[in-house]
């Protein structure tokens, strides 16, 4: 599951390239508040790899359960993707004003308000679930809770 992350990631940040630059921005400190949650979250929930099961380990995934979580996760990269293509331009890492602002309710965004935070959390849903350990879940719990 670390290597969908990875995977996503390498491509979310690639992808920043082709965005505009903002017109107006809340200060730093902002920006950091509202990244502390889902970064400590995203360490909670993905850390360790390779290393001890986790604090509390809850279960075990069966192989069949786990791959299944797998093309979850992957499902909810997907509509991540589907709705940074959508917004094209007008996408930003941070809450922030772009030049021809505009509200988007087409493609992904017809369907829910925020459908890379819903993305997001559909795969760190599967990953928790996959992992099974509470601190996988107390990760997830932190990333939801940041966004």
């Amino acid at each position: 599951m670390l290597a969908v992350w990875i995977v996503w990631w390498v491509l979310w940040m690639a992808a920043a390239a082709w965005s505009d630059r903002a017109t107006k921005s809340p200060p730093l400190r902002f920006h950091i508040l509202y990244r502390l949650f889902p970064a400590l979250g995203g360490a909670l929930l993905l850390g360790r790899y390779g290393g001890p099961s986790g604090l509390l380990r809850l279960w075990r995934t069966p192989d069949v359960v786990s791959w299944a979580m797998v093309a979850a996760a992957i499902a909810g990269f997907a509509f991540t993707c589907w709705a940074r293509i959508h917004l094209g331009r007008l996408w930003s890492s941070s809450v922030s004003r772009k030049a021809d602002h505009h509200i988007i309710d087409t493609g992904p965004y017809g369907i829910v308000r925020h459908p890379i935070y819903t993305g997001i959390i559909v795969a760190s849903v599967a990953t928790a679930g996959q992992r099974g350990t509470a601190e996988a879940w107390l990760g997830m719990a932190l990333m939801t809770l940041g966004w």
